[in-house]
């Protein structure tokens, strides 16, 4: 039934890691400092549906399929930035999610948010309530992987 892939609520959350090991051990920890190494992440695009209320960080069970909106940046020797920035439509119908990664500062990872949230709601030919944002920036040590993630978890 379809209505049961409309999530209810969703939360917003980051993490960051520095690891020796690989790329694919500092996502895993970074994720763990997400709070949500234990869920089995599915990646979707960006509309946060109507009546989605944004709650705090809730436990998920372990393996759960997990719906989420996810932003990540990875480096070695560099800043690395990501984040996300969301909102909803003045009249409540729905939200827009918008993304920004890469090798960049705090400052510019959020003007960057800003511009392209923006820019959605230009597109959609909606207006905008207050604009929130999820940033984690990282300096990766030159002989360290580093990763930077911000994710917004749906829950049903």
């Amino acid at each position: 039934m379809v209505s049961n892939l409309i999530p209810k609520a969703f939360f917003v959350t980051g993490g960051k890691a520095v690891s020796k090991a690989s790329r694919l051990n500092t996502f895993d920890l970074a994720l763990r400092n997400a709070g949500i190494a234990q869920c089995n992440l599915v990646k979707v695009s960006s509309i946060i549906p109507p009546n989605c209320k944004e709650t705090k960080i809730k436990p998920i069970p372990a393996g759960t399929i997990t719906y989420a909106v996810i932003s990540k940046a990875e480096g070695t020797g560099e800043t690395i930035s990501t984040g996300l920035a969301w909102a909803v439509e003045k009249k409540g119908s729905y939200g827009v999610v918008a993304e920004a990664y890469g090798i960049m500062n705090q400052a510019t990872t959020k003007k960057k948010l800003k511009n392209r949230i923006n820019e959605m709601a230009k597109i959609r030919g909606i207006e905008l309530g207050e604009v929130k944002f999820r940033i984690e920036t990282l300096d990766v040590p030159e002989d360290s992987y580093g990763c930077v993630v911000a994710a917004l978890i749906y829950l049903p």
